[in-house]
């Protein structure tokens, strides 16, 4: 997309925090692949301290959720930058969410573990794919473009 205008550097830093909530919820599909390859563990040491807090809090991913939506995508006085990229991440949770009861759904069949399992790791890889990019983007000052997701955000955020 093109610019709507400069990003400061605190623009860029607030539109790629609300990230961290896909990110957060995608490890419950990353359990099988850091199980496999437990050096991978080491990239999300970073983000331990705020995981401590979600898993410490009942209901932190909802609360979180409706907090980002209500007082971040519906307020028009925060920079469309930020709206953006906050709704593209409540977006991806969304996606986050809905894949989950698909694995859900997967698990009472019988011999599903295998298709589980990489379906789980599909999900889990996607998700950092995009994460990835969408914080990379939004740190070069850019709107991250993710096919479809993006298009509903526009739809979404005026």
């Amino acid at each position: 997309m093109t610019w709507r205008g400069t990003t400061t550097v605190k623009d860029r830093i607030f539109a790629s925090l609300p990230y961290l909530l896909p990110l957060v919820e995608g490890l419950a599909f990353g359990s099988f692949l850091l199980n496999q390859f437990p050096a991978l563990r080491v990239i999300f040491i970073p983000i331990l301290p705020v995981i401590a807090i979600y898993n410490g809090i009942p209901f932190a991913g909802l609360i979180v959720f409706f907090a980002l939506f209500m007082l971040v995508v519906r307020n028009e006085k925060i920079a469309h930058f930020i709206r953006f990229n906050t709704m593209q991440a409540i977006l991806l949770d969304i996606v986050l969410v809905l894949s989950g009861l698909v694995v859900r759904a997967l698990s009472p069949v019988p011999g599903a573990n295998f298709a589980i399992e990489t379906l789980a790791n599909t999900i889990f890889i996607g998700l950092i794919v995009a994460v990835v990019y969408s914080v990379a983007q939004t740190i070069m000052g850019r709107y991250a473009e993710i096919p479809a997701i993006s298009d509903a955000v526009y739809m979404q955020v005026r």
